[in-house]
């Protein structure tokens, strides 16, 4: 076997999906989209290994590392090696090489990160490379009624009509909540301060996949202090996101915010979180309303990060009596250390 290296080049992509096959697992399907020629913008370096046979060059491994946006602090890293070339030392030297390219990203960033399925071939190589979890994240789907329903004020319609409010995924108020929670759950690989616009484009507009929110407000306030009527609206301390159907092998299924099931009879993907300025028993009540509201009559799916304190702990009793289940496989975040 002689194995030589090269940068990736248009056409790599099909030479090495008909020697890989199918991805091995979910992760492997997400990164393969990463594998392009190397550029700046994004900066990004791609490498290839080449399985020279009766002096045919055979693409068998490729290797890539990015700058990452939302993540800056460490750079993506990913290696997929043909089952025939696996333990031969090809991946250990795609590894040296990438390692050699981060550490001259413009960046000056070179600490690496990537996802793996536990108990699988990658998650083995990244430990053995010195990569350990920085984060377990999970795709939970809440069953329908798994949550009893909660009563707002004084139990009449007006007063949850005052608390629970449709809301459009163009709302400032909405945006700033969900950029500030979104960098409260992620201080493990901090995505630094999001602006409005980011945070639209990222989980808000039509391209993210946005299909409608609903959130829930604290009871009204008076403008003018006690013993004057509440005309103001609360706060909001919790939003639910709904995404549109994506593609088939995506997880995301496309429904109302108040939890229908898409055509395809999937459970809604929706996003749940909270204003972080909650106290601790105040976020866990305001999530575990706003999920029994939203998983009332159909099933949802949730992104579950155990980051997510307040969610986790209002889920994770669904998942030991049965009224909630985990789909598929955990994903681990794995980082070089610090």
């Amino acid at each position: 076997m002689a194995i030589a290296y090269r940068e990736w080049r248009d056409g790599d992509d099909l030479a090495l999906l008909e020697i890989w096959g199918g991805p091995e697992t979910e992760q492997a399907r997400q990164f393969r989209g990463t594998l392009a020629p190397s550029g700046n913008s994004p900066w990004r370096r791609c490498i290839v290994a080449e399985d020279i046979v009766d002096g045919v060059a055979i693409p068998v491994a490729a290797g890539v590392v990015h700058e990452a946006t939302l993540h800056p602090e460490r750079l993506w890293a990913y290696i997929e090696v043909d089952r025939h070339h696996r333990r031969t030392g090809v991946g250990s030297t795609l590894l040296t090489m990438l390692r050699h390219e981060a550490a001259q990203s413009p960046s000056g960033v070179s600490r690496l990160r990537t996802k793996v399925e536990p108990g699988t071939p990658g998650a083995a190589f990244a430990e053995a490379a010195g990569l350990a979890p920085i984060q377990r994240s999970r795709l939970v789907v809440v069953e329908p009624g798994a949550l009893r329903l909660p009563v707002f004020g004084d139990g009449s319609e007006a007063a949850a009509s005052e608390q629970v409010e449709d809301l459009a995924t163009g709302s400032v108020e909405l945006s700033d909540v969900v950029g500030r929670y979104y960098t409260a759950v992620h201080g493990w690989d901090s995505p630094g301060e999001l602006s409005i616009a980011t945070v639209q484009r990222l989980f808000l507009d039509e391209l993210s996949g946005a299909h409608g929110a609903i959130v829930l407000r604290a009871p009204k306030v008076s403008a003018f202090g006690e013993g004057v009527a509440a005309s103001r609206k609360g706060r909001l301390e919790a939003f639910a996101i709904s995404y549109a159907e994506l593609a088939a092998g995506d997880h995301a299924a496309g429904a109302p915010a108040d939890g229908a099931t898409s055509a395809s009879g999937q459970p809604t993907d929706v996003f749940l979180g909270h204003d972080p300025k909650l106290t601790v028993d105040e976020a866990q009540a305001a999530v575990r309303d706003l999920l029994a509201l939203i998983a009332f009559q159909h099933p949802v799916m949730l992104e579950l990060d155990d980051s997510m304190e307040a969610l986790r702990t209002v889920v994770e009793p669904l998942l030991e009596t049965g009224k909630a289940r985990v789909q598929g496989a955990e994903t681990l975040i794995v980082s070089d250390p610090a």
